[in-house]
């Protein structure tokens, strides 16, 4: 005895039928695959409401100063936070940014104490090994 099942697969629905076999208990079921084809009586998937406008990605503040210091990364990956801001003093150590890399939260630190004078990278944006992510004075 055959039964039909309808089954939705990302949004594209198939009938399916399914015969009971006449194993006994216990008995190993083997199972062969066997190919779908779309129902002609599927629905068209309904068309998804337009989602709420996403927020822009931040933009880098300005280019470096000709006499900044300049931070590159060291890896490429993707900029998951920026810590600092133009303008903030900060000291040897301190998290600049934390880089993805390769499935890992790599934190920048300043390698000397100085004032932020331009963030580069902007968050959620790819960075290439030796791009300038961040530049201090």
């Amino acid at each position: 005895m055959a039964k039909t099942y309808n089954i939705t697969v990302n949004g594209t629905t198939y009938a399916v039928e399914v015969e009971e076999t006449g194993s006994t208990q216990g008995a190993p079921v083997s199972a062969a695959p066997a190919p779908a084809s779309p129902s002609p009586a599927a629905p068209a998937p309904a068309a998804a409401a337009p989602a709420a406008e996403a927020a822009p990605a931040p933009v880098a503040t300005s280019a470096p100063s000709a006499d900044a210091y300049k931070i590159e990364s060291p890896m490429p990956g993707t900029i998951l936070d920026i810590k600092v801001t133009p303008g903030q003093a900060v000291a040897e150590g301190d998290v600049l940014l934390i880089l993805e890399a390769m499935k890992m939260e790599n934190e920048i630190v300043a390698p000397q104490a100085g004032t932020v004078d331009a963030i580069v990278a902007a968050k959620g944006s790819s960075v290439n090994a030796g791009d300038i992510l961040i530049s201090l004075k």
